[in-house]
């Protein structure tokens, strides 16, 4: 068992509360556990140069860890002039995942903005953050399609991301903080609704793992990403109506 009388395959409470801001088309405030994530979606009609007259869109993200959102007070990488590696790494991870489910085709030459902040930072994070930008992202779409700029809907299907990670040789969903920290093996995953995967970042802590506990990890993010992906679904129902 673990904290909060968690089940190893059991994911922390997630909570999506929708509009959070005014200005942005897509607007979420996501909460896995102790985790906070404000993801938000933004357009532009422009494209950057490599895309210019190619009759198709884009899509980029941005990542980042507000001060006070770990234990210790982290320094605003603004005042270093550049994103830190593992940040650049997680705007890059967010972006691609996206992308793999829109049809830039039919966005036009438009780009869509997605934002992460994270508020408050208690493991999952970069996960976190893709599963919010999903729905913060169908929220923006809705709304253009509504106000007629899009005809098409070019979201493919939807995805989300969880962690996994083996803890004391134990194979366990959605991972805290602190058990993050002492795993024996660490792994990030992506997938669409349809099973599909979009990306695996997985890691030996401690020791290699093997065949039979990555299969173990990838079923335990599988049942993880469907009942995140089921929530997103009834929400956009809701949302519809």
């Amino acid at each position: 068992m673990r904290q909060n009388n968690r089940q190893m395959n059991e994911i922390r409470p997630v909570i999506f509360e929708r509009d959070f801001t005014e200005h942005a088309l897509g607007s979420v405030l996501v909460s896995c556990g102790g985790t906070k994530v404000l993801c938000t979606a933004s357009i532009e009609n422009r494209v950057p140069h490599f895309m210019r007259d190619s009759g198709e869109g884009w899509l980029t993200a941005e990542y980042s860890l507000l001060p006070s959102s770990t234990h210790t007070r982290c320094k605003r990488e603004v005042a270093n002039g550049k994103p830190s590696g593992r940040t650049s790494e997680i705007q890059r991870l967010i972006g691609r995942s996206l992308r793999s489910i829109v049809d830039l085709s039919k966005l036009g030459e438009r780009t869509i903005f997605i934002d992460t902040d994270v508020l408050q930072a208690d493991g999952g994070t970069r996960t976190t953050a893709i599963t919010g930008a999903m729905l913060a992202l169908s929220d923006a779409i809705h709304k253009l399609m509504s106000d007629g700029t899009l005809v098409e809907n070019p979201i493919k299907e939807l995805l989300a991301a969880v962690s996994v990670g083996v803890i004391d040789t134990t194979p366990c969903l959605d991972l805290s903080y602190e058990e993050d920290s002492r795993a024996e093996v660490d792994m990030n995953v992506v997938m669409t609704e349809t099973g599909r995967f979009v990306e695996i970042q997985g890691t030996a802590e401690l020791q290699p793992f093997s065949r039979e506990e990555l299969d173990q990890l990838l079923d335990l993010a599988s049942s993880g990403v469907s009942s995140l992906i089921t929530q997103i679904k009834e929400l956009e129902l809701a949302y519809s109506k």
